[in-house]
């Protein structure tokens, strides 16, 4: 089966998708990543150029092109959950995992990136606030589970994880 794992920027998707991947021995994916190879810009060059729908649009090409496989680890995009499609791809084609952070923890980890712009016109602190409320039902509705990952080292919380995991479907 897939493991998806969703939750906003910040939250530890890759950290903890590489751990996972590494010790399950299964491929990671990240999905920013394979949205850059498959359209040849950068994410923030494609929010300039193109806009946030088509972006969300090459999101849900590249969800659909790794749903065509299984046994994978996927690091999907914090937006990942504004479209109802993805979710039911999400649903439909393995474990979804919610990453969850305070909104101090995820300032604190991305507030120097500027690999993702800005998707509203709130300073830093205000826009995570902002976001995680918006999109706080979408991401109930996606997960299976959830675990907040702001209170231990990378390696523990992947490894409270893969106990949860254990426990409930794996």
């Amino acid at each position: 089966m897939n493991i998806f794992l969703i939750g906003y920027r910040g939250t530890g998707k890759t950290t903890l998708g590489k751990i996972i991947a590494r010790e399950r021995q299964m491929p990671f994916i990240d999905l920013d990543d394979l949205i850059i190879k498959n359209v040849g810009k950068a994410i923030p060059q494609i929010f300039a150029t193109e806009g946030e729908a088509k972006f969300r649009d090459y999101e849900t090409q590249a969800l659909k092109q790794v749903c065509e496989k299984t046994g994978q680890i996927i690091s999907c995009g914090g937006g990942i959950v504004t479209r109802e499609e993805n979710i039911t791809l999400l649903k439909n084609n393995g474990l979804v995992v919610l990453l969850k952070a305070s909104p101090e923890t995820i300032f604190s980890r991305i507030y120097k990136d500027t690999n993702r712009p800005a998707l509203t016109d709130k300073d830093p602190m205000e826009e995570i606030k902002h976001m995680l409320e918006v999109r706080r039902m979408a991401y109930d509705k996606a997960k299976d589970f959830e675990v907040w990952t702001d209170k231990e080292k990378a390696k523990r919380t992947a490894e409270r994880i893969e106990e949860e995991m254990k426990k409930r479907f794996v």
